[in-house]
Parts: structure tokens; sequence; C-alpha cells
């Protein structure tokens, strides 16, 4: 697939929206916004879709609506951060810069938020199927998104417990999941290790099989709308007097009558010096590509114990997890993605592990699980879409059609309170 042309920087006003970000978020945006007629240009440091947008673990999961943070939780963040192996890691020296954030995704774990926080979140992520199936219509690529179950898998039987909160908030939603033993696990994903006797199959879902492809995929469509792609690193957001935007970037200045935000973990940076506080930390993540894994997966698997997804795809088996808290400027660790692969092989005893491929990237995190989308307070020309967490690619199509509702003063029957940037 080609990749998308650069357009040189130029200082002239050629477009009506600027979207900072070309992951799959700014991708969708810029989709949803070329449709109603406006000339659009995205600017990243980067291609498109080659940051989380390319490195995720390809979970397409329309009924993800339990927050990470829950009642009880943080009884088990101490071991988990403490554990070699655990599914949380924190560089000491970054900790108490993350205190207040980790004070309000405490908060946000309260019975008493939960409802909200959940049905707020199957807004973003409920459609996202159907909407991927439409952008896709048409590419080629329509069969990087295929139908699948995610499977959460356990040794052990009493943590699929359907009694336990959260399952109970997946009940009362609708969706359709079934409690296996062991036995009907191996008959359905016979690569597993016989030491899982119990899952939970989630049904509707689907997989990617490239997500970085579907995200260039994408991009190429947006171009071939009219789109224009440029590659400049942004410094800084600058509103004029006349209601204009300037982006600054590394390379020169751009400038319009609107600005979208889609710049992942990076986006409370830039929002900062325009008075704008919001609490977003950088959840880095690892993956691990076995290029020849000798097996395969029928549907996308989370080891709940390790809290780490791995799933089947045109390059190999990828495995993806970790939440690593050390900032946007710290370099990558790759011990944990060696920890990743170490803990697949656990899990699928006949994976051959001679070739792997590492990857780093950073996941934007809000305390309540729920995206910023809508527009930046005090700034009525600029609007947010950043914050979805490990649900970027899940939520993108929603999130494009919300934006685009919101800079249209369209009315889609949503209510996007529970989006806003000044909830915190």
């Amino acid at each position: 697939m080609p990749v998308p042309l650069f357009r040189k920087m130029s200082k002239t006003n050629d477009c009506d929206v600027i979207i900072v970000g070309a992951g799959i978020i700014g991708i969708c945006c810029a989709l949803e916004l070329v449709a109603r007629g406006f000339k659009i240009q995205v600017i990243d440091r980067d291609g498109p879709a080659e940051g989380a947008s390319h490195g995720n673990a390809g979970v397409i999961s329309p009924w993800s609506c339990v927050p990470q943070s829950m009642p009880g939780q943080w009884k088990k963040i101490p071991r988990w951060i403490l554990s070699p192996e655990g599914p949380i890691a924190l560089r000491w020296t970054y900790a108490p810069r993350m205190l207040t954030w980790l004070v309000r995704f405490l908060a946000s774990g309260q019975i008493e938020r939960l409802d909200a926080i959940a049905n707020a979140m199957l807004v973003v992520n409920r459609d996202c199927i159907n909407l991927y199936r439409q952008l896709l219509s048409g590419t080629g690529h329509e069969d990087l998104v295929r139908d699948s179950c995610y499977i959460h898998v356990y040794r052990d039987p009493a943590m699929a417990n359907p009694e336990l909160l959260q399952w109970a908030l997946r009940r009362e939603r609708g969706v359709p999941m079934e409690f296996i033993t062991g036995d009907e696990l191996q008959e359905i994903e016979p690569a597993l290790a016989p030491d899982y006797r119990a899952a939970v199959i989630i049904r509707e879902q689907a997989r990617a099989l490239n997500p970085g492809k579907i995200g260039l995929a994408l991009a190429e469509k947006a171009q071939k709308a009219g789109v224009q792609f440029t590659r400049a690193q942004v410094h800084q957001l600058q509103p004029t007097a006349t209601d204009q935007w300037v982006v600054r970037t590394d390379n020169g200045e751009l400038n319009s009558a609107k600005v979208v935000l889609a710049a992942g973990a990076w986006s409370a940076r830039l929002l900062k010096p325009l008075g704008v506080e919001i609490p977003l930390e950088a959840e880095r993540g690892y993956h691990v590509v076995f290029e020849q894994p000798g097996i395969e997966l029928n549907n996308s698997v989370l080891n709940k114990e390790g809290l780490f997804a791995t799933s089947s795809m045109e390059m190999g088996l990828r495995c993806a997890g970790i939440a690593e808290f050390a900032g946007l400027d710290a370099s990558p660790d790759y011990r944990r993605a060696k920890i990743l692969a170490t803990l697949a092989k656990r899990m699928l005893p006949e994976l051959n592990t001679d070739s792997i491929s590492e990857w780093m990237g950073s996941r934007p995190a809000t305390p309540d699980s729920l995206p910023c989308i809508g527009v930046v307070p005090g700034h009525r020309e600029l609007f947010g879409a950043f914050g979805h967490g490990h649900l970027g690619l899940t939520g993108a199509p929603m999130t494009g059609l919300m934006i685009a509702s919101a800079l249209c003063g369209e009315n889609m029957g949503i209510d996007l309170s529970p989006y806003r940037l000044d909830r915190f």
C-alpha cells in the first residue's frame, strides 16, 4: 500500500481545519470532516498510523464498557507493580509526578460512578465494527477487519464468576457473553495451555489483521478525498485576534479557522500553554510479534491474570500489554517486552519464539477511562479528540463522527457532557 504523500509546509491559509495527529483518531476525524466539505490538513511528526495506532493488540471491541478503575482495585495495584511479571510498571522517580492522576483514577472507581462511565464508554465503542466496515468500503482492504470473539481466559475458575462486578456491568448492558469450562476452551483455542480451566467468551467482536494497515488504508482514502498530510513536529497552538489559529511547527507555521487536537498522549502538553490543564498520562504499552509463531489463534485472547491480549495477525502473532508509567520522554524499557514474550510462551506452549520483534508506544490515559471529545474550554474553535487509553482503535470511528458533528453544530442525539474537557 502506498504511504500517503506528504505536502511541503506552507504559510498560506489553504485549509479550513487543521488536525494535529495522524493516528487512527485523527484519520477518522479527517474522513468525516472532508465528507462534509471541509478542506483538511493533518499534521504529525510521524506518518499516518505509525504510533499507538500501529502497535496495539488489534482488538475491536464494541462491548467495552468496564472502566480501568474499579472498586477495590487499589488493593491489587501494589502487588501488580512489585511483581516482576506484573501488568503495571512504574518508574519510581516518576511516581510523584503522577500522584494527582492516581488519586483521580482511584476516585473514578467508586461504585456510584461506574454506571455513568460504563454507559458513556458504550456510546463511543458500540458501533465501531459497522463504522469500520463503512469507512473501509471501497478501499480494497475490507478484509482487514475480521469478525471474532474476545475470549478472557483464566487458570483459576473462580475468577470467571458471573456474579463479579465486571461481568454484572456487562450483563446489565446486554453484552453477549458465555461462561465456559477449560475443556470447551480447548476445543475453541487448542493452542492454549491446558491449565486454563475457565473462560468468558464475549461475542460480536472483531479483530484487526493489521492495525497499522487499517490506518494507512483510511489515510489513503482521506488523501484521495482531498485531505493533505504534512509531516512536522507541532510545538504550539496559538489563537489570533481574528478568530484564527496558528499552528507552529519545527518546519514553519500553518493557519486555519479551526483545529482538532488528536495528538494522543501529547495533547495535554499542547493545551497547557493555553491555560487548559488535562490530567492525561502516557500509559506506555509494549508488544512482541512472533513472526513465525507455528500456531494460530482463532480469536483475540485476553489473559486476565497477566492482563495482556494476544491475536493472530498478518505479520505473525502479536502479544500486547503492560501499563508502564514513566512519562512521555523516558526511553523504552524493552525488558517489559521480553516479559510479555515469556508470558505468551507460558500461555501458548507450542509457540515458536525464534523470530521476535519488539515495540513500545504511549496510550493517552484519563483517570476515568473516558476520552476527551469536544470544544476546548475557552477556545470555541479548538476541539479535543484524545484520551482513549487502550480503546483508541475501537473508539476512533465514533469519535470522528462526534467531532464532525460538534464542529458543524449538528445534533447527533448524543450527550457529549461525559467527554467534556473541563470535567476533571
